[in-house]
């Protein structure tokens, strides 16, 4: 089972693990659909109780993952606290027995603590086991809440 360990996004295994998740999405990313285009994450917008940035270590010790979550806005119909996921990806090895359902869990569990009552990702139609993830965790689809052109799809989940 691996570990989470709470890390600034400037944390040198968070940034190793950053990279690697957006060369990964470089790669993969449709060419129907353009260039990917990485932003990179600023340490106070995953500095609690604004939000959290996690690094997931396997039982050697090795950051294998990472992910955050963090406050973006107050949902403008309702005024509900909205909290975003971010960057959640687990290194090719450490993937299909699980441990991305429990780091959503475990990110959400944090969201919750710091006030969130709705959680909001944007993903890629490309992504199919993210999207299944998202699904079957209970996200549905809602509107684009933002503008972020590697998106093609928008999920919303209320948590509070």
């Amino acid at each position: 089972m691996l570990r989470y360990r709470d890390a600034s996004v400037t944390d040198a295994d968070a940034h190793a693990l950053l990279a690697d998740y957006f060369a990964e999405r470089a790669q993969g990313f449709p060419a129907s659909q353009g260039e990917y285009s990485p932003t990179w994450p600023t340490a106070e917008q995953f500095t609690p109780p604004a939000g959290v940035f996690l690094v997931v270590v396997d039982e050697s010790g090795t950051a294998v993952g990472c992910g955050g979550v963090r406050r973006i806005q107050r949902r403008p119909e309702t005024l509900e606290v909205r909290f975003e996921v971010k960057h959640l990806w687990l290194a090719p090895a450490a993937r299909g027995g699980g441990e991305g359902r429990r780091l959503l869990a475990e990110l959400e569990r944090r969201a919750v603590e710091y006030g969130a009552q709705e959680l909001v990702l944007d993903t890629n139609a490309s992504l199919e086991a993210a999207g299944g993830l998202y699904r079957s965790s209970g996200y549905v689809d809602i509107e684009p809440y933002n503008a972020n052109p590697n998106a093609t799809n928008w999920y919303g989940k209320r948590v509070g």
